[in-house]
């Protein structure tokens, strides 16, 4: 049986498996409203609670599209390590401050947050939608990556036996039914599986790439013989982009909507700490090994193109699976774990588009069951609008990645600075968002991606604060929070 049928048949018996937990979850739940569909009734484990942040967090971006840029950049790609580590760090100034107010208030959607900090006034009700939109505009954003890294994966691995088109429909249709069906127990507990999966595959892969070059050393020494630039001391300019490229993710990750929803889900603080506690080591046990990969695979892949390069997982993949039945097994189950952690993220985008677009946009209230069949409906349209994008012209995966963050980074003053500093008010909060997104939007329509190294969303950020700061010292103290964060 050749890795394309082996691939097939295991594609069956995960959706079959991927059915029994969606109906299992559904017949979980406790009643019909968003905080029960969107949050699973805020009864996540540490264990389901952990491995959900960590399959939502290592995505389609992470297997496919972080190989992808290390086997483009050499190994100035480490830096992927350090960007991720840096969204831990960052977390731990939101979660102890927002967790206990989620629970408090009942909080399902970031909107709730922005409501209670700023109040119902005119400002503050065109803040929540200036950021709603955002997060809607970089989750679809982030539902494309995942649409188009499911095909790719899906028909590179199966040696061209599974159409582009076909696994991309498959498998968009298949994350649409459990997550209605199922809800955020569905997307928790298929999560559970798809991470193990995920690390276990990732784990397998990079053994045996090292073992074939015989260790790290060797390795490196072949990548520097077949593409020198690959292992030389970057630029100034690329070094501008690490820094730039930390702030980047480590700011915009935590504004990611599934991730404040699973702040919110969590059965309680302790259990939340103890996730972020092992969700701490995963930077070194996936974003590394993703990276060791795609630079493994300079000396074996030669000459892809830009585009091309985000498939070199499922190429290694394939010339794994080449090598004998046992081979084939083993890349069976890598090939598994990266489509789970690639359909763990879709899933969890999913669901926060449609709570966010049904509370935050539409104002449906939080605790009544047509919201939920409101929510369902809105990601059942964004996924067909958003797999006709898919079937499209392609971007790279990292380059998307980018998009949507310097969209989301907009978003962090009214989060983590509003948590913080009680003088900021909803007008200058808007200021600056409004600020901060523009000049994030018009040089990416330009064509220009960076300023001396330093992404556009990133030196937006840096004007965002600058108005909320101005706004603020202007507006003196004629207004006053009107929600308060104690």
């Amino acid at each position: 049986m050749s890795s394309g049928d082996l691939g097939l048949w295991a594609l069956g018996a995960y959706f079959l498996l991927l059915v029994v937990v969606a109906e299992v979850a559904r017949r979980a739940r406790t009643d019909l409203t968003p905080a029960d569909h969107f949050l699973a009734a805020r009864h996540l484990g540490v264990f389901v609670l952990f491995l959900t942040l960590y399959a939502t967090a290592y995505s389609g971006n992470s297997l496919l599209g972080y190989p992808g840029e290390a086997y483009r950049r050499g190994f100035s790609w480490i830096m992927a390590t350090g960007f991720m580590m840096s969204i831990i760090v960052v977390f731990h100034a939101l979660v102890p401050g927002i967790r206990p107010l989620a629970i408090r208030h009942g909080f399902v959607t970031p909107g709730d947050w922005l409501r209670h900090r700023f109040g119902e006034e005119r400002h503050a009700g065109l803040l929540r939608t200036w950021i709603a939109v955002l997060m809607v505009v970089a989750l679809a954003n982030f539902l494309l990556a995942q649409l188009r890294a499911m095909g790719l994966v899906a028909h590179e691995f199966t040696g061209g036996a599974l159409p582009y088109w076909v696994g991309v429909v498959a498998l968009a249709g298949l994350i649409l039914f459990y997550e209605t069906l199922g809800g955020m127990r569905a997307v928790a507990w298929t999560d559970a599986v798809q991470g193990v999966l995920m690390l276990v595959g990732l784990g397998t892969l990079l053994a045996w790439l090292l073992g074939e070059a015989g260790g790290l050393a060797a390795a490196t020494r072949r990548i520097a013989e077949v593409r020198p630039e690959a292992v030389v001391v970057p630029p100034l300019r690329e070094s501008a982009n690490w820094l730039s490229s930390v702030l980047l993710l480590g700011l915009a990750s935590v504004v990611y909507p599934q991730a404040i929803q699973r702040i919110y889900a969590a059965r309680s603080g302790r259990t939340l700490r103890h996730a972020m506690v092992l969700m701490t080591f995963m930077p070194l046990a996936t974003t590394l090994v993703v990276t060791l990969i795609g630079l493994a695979a300079i000396p074996r892949l030669e000459h892809l193109g830009t585009i091309e390069a985000d498939t070199v997982m499922p190429r290694l993949l394939a010339a794994w699976a080449a090598e004998g039945m046992g081979s084939a097994l083993l890349a069976v189950l890598v090939f598994l774990g990266a489509l789970a952690a690639i359909m763990s993220t879709a899933d969890s985008v999913l669901l926060s588009l449609g709570s966010l677009v049904a509370q935050d946009l539409f104002g449906r209230p939080r605790d009544d069951p047509a919201t939920t069949a409101f929510g369902k409906r809105v990601a059942a349209a964004v996924m067909v609008l958003t797999l006709a994008l898919a079937l499209g012209p392609p971007l790279t995966l990292w380059r998307l990645i980018e998009l949507k963050m310097e969209l989301l980074i907009q978003c962090v003053p009214a989060f983590l600075l509003a948590l913080h500093w009680r003088r900021l008010d909803a007008r200058s909060a808007l200021a600056g968002v409004v600020v901060g997104t523009v000049f994030a939007v018009v040089p990416s329509l330009a064509g220009v991606k960076r300023l001396a190294g330093f992404h556009v969303g990133v030196i937006g950020l840096g004007l965002n604060l600058a108005a909320c700061l101005l706004s603020v010292r202007i507006g003196g103290r004629k207004r006053s929070p009107s929600g308060s964060v104690s």
